[in-house]
């Protein structure tokens, strides 16, 4: 029988600076805990940071005791909850989905009210914009992988999605995560 892993999720945010992830990665070593799922990115000045962080409850309680003070010497807004292991479904089927596009408002809300719709969980997100290369022109970019469940037809799906994003001007691919 496998013993159920206890976790503790830590949410960082503040001020960008060097030593940041030293000082957070330190202190869950030293409190004989391991980070098994991260991520981390600067965010316009601000650094932010979401941990997934695996230990005994005990040592997850001293982690959580010991945030305060780390809090302060980071200059950070801190904050942690407690969550089990995440159930897995075996009926979701993992694809990822680039969409590229000139910037403007909306673009991500009308994404996810597309899979939000179709009771299709969006499980990772990324986002990120950039300069086209000859114009200049701002353009916006999406990366996210979506659990798209065993029973939907996948080419109906991929069809209804590209239309979709066709109405929207959206350059869009919608495939099989890789391994």
């Amino acid at each position: 029988m496998t013993k159920q892993k206890t976790y503790l999720v830590i949410s960082a945010l503040g001020e960008d600076h060097p030593g940041i992830v030293n000082q957070l990665s330190k202190a869950v070593l030293e409190h004989d805990c391991n980070i098994e799922d991260s991520r981390m990115t600067v965010l316009g000045g601000e650094f932010a940071a979401m941990l997934l962080v695996e230990g005994k409850w005990n040592t997850l309680a001293k982690i959580e005791n010991a945030l305060p003070e780390l809090e302060r010497q980071l200059g950070m807004t801190i904050i942690s909850k407690r969550t089990g292991q995440r159930s897995v479904s075996g009926d979701l089927l993992p694809y990822a989905i680039d969409v590229v596009c000139m910037d403007h408002p909306g673009i991500i809300n009308n994404l996810a009210g597309f899979f939000a719709d179709r009771n299709i969980n969006i499980e990772d997100m990324a986002t990120s914009t950039y300069a086209a290369a000859h114009t200049g022109t701002t353009m916006f970019a999406v990366h996210m992988t979506v659990g798209i469940p065993a029973n939907v037809h996948i080419a109906g799906l991929r069809e209804e999605f590209m239309d979709y994003c066709d109405a929207l001007n959206l350059d869009a691919v919608l495939e099989p995560l890789k391994g």
